[in-house]
């Protein structure tokens, strides 16, 4: 599921805010790592320079990816690429990844590329808009300096809508934290009203109270097939699920911060491709106002118009 792992680099000390990220995955899923720069400029009098620069960049991150893959002469050496890419960022970073059956793209949200931002509503967005495949997040802003000492992952919170779209992150979730020995948090955030053309209407106690039931048999279902698979998931509210009201995206990004999650895995339901427009706005707002790393997953009625 993860035998290759993209990495977005422009060159910035900002985007490579992912490379912790992309260490720690690659290192102990065994993944090869593409570290992966487009270059926009048709005659850019400086092209050698993102050569050296991912040269120098590949044997950090090997050697990153090796203290996380087990006693260096046992274990099989992580396989580090450097790929130079010429034309619109998004568009071949996403052609890129359909190419080589990339499994997993990693992309920080801010950093410079040539004279363009590589920021939330720019390539990071339209990849994210645009791919079928995973998508990890990493904010810049805030990104902690020893995480390379630490690791990073170990508190997964996973939102889900109840529906079977929803559930297409659980797959690469299971494959996670079954890895990576990753705690896994479930959520189902419940509406207490309704909007009409004109009116709100709150929902009765007893609506309330059934909704909260359906909610909680659904994540402990889904939690007990996942402890089949030996992923933890304690099942009492304190730890392991969550049903809360509200706004979803509010939510979801306080009880991210609430628990230390370290990393938000949710499906997407918006349409594919590069320039198109629509995109969940629960995600979008989780996008654009969480601090925490997201792992987006495309549900597959999302794919095409």
């Amino acid at each position: 599921m993860f035998e290759k792992i993209i990495v977005t680099l422009d060159g910035s000390e900002l985007a490579e805010v992912a490379l912790p990220y992309t260490e720690e995955l690659a290192g102990q899923l065994g993944s090869e790592i593409h570290l992966v720069h487009v270059n926009e400029l048709v005659n850019d009098p400086h092209k050698d320079l993102p050569q050296f620069y991912l040269q120098k960049i590949v044997e950090s991150v090997k050697e990153g990816a090796t203290r996380y893959s087990g006693k260096p002469g046992i274990s099989p050496a992580i396989k580090v690429k450097s790929v130079i890419l010429s034309g619109h960022p998004a568009e071949k970073i996403v052609e890129y990844a359909d190419t080589e059956n990339i499994g997993l793209i990693i992309m920080a949200t801010h950093g410079q590329s040539g004279i363009k931002r590589w920021a939330l509503g720019s390539v990071a967005d339209k990849v994210v808009r645009a791919t079928t495949r995973p998508v990890v997040l990493i904010r810049a802003k805030g990104s902690l300096p020893d995480v390379r000492e630490k690791g990073i992952l170990h508190r997964a919170l996973v939102p889900l809508d109840g529906s079977k779209e929803g559930e297409a992150v659980i797959p690469y979730i299971e494959e996670l934290a079954s890895r990576l020995k990753v705690e896994v948090i479930l959520l189902q955030v419940l509406a207490i009203g309704f909007n009409t053309l004109y009116n709100y209407f709150p929902l009765t106690e007893q609506q309330v109270e059934s909704d909260k039931a359906i909610a909680t048999a659904y994540l402990n279902n889904v939690g007990a097939r996942l402890k089949e698979k030996g992923i933890t998931v304690v099942t009492e509210e304190r730890l392991g699920i969550e049903i809360r009201f509200g706004n979803a995206a509010e939510e979801i990004i306080q009880l991210a911060n609430e628990r230390h999650a370290d990393i938000v895995a949710m499906t997407t339901h918006g349409r594919s491709g590069v320039r198109r427009q629509v995109f969940g706005s629960v995600v979008e707002r989780v996008l654009r106002e969480g601090n925490t790393p997201l792992l987006l997953v495309r549900s597959p009625g999302a794919i095409g118009e």
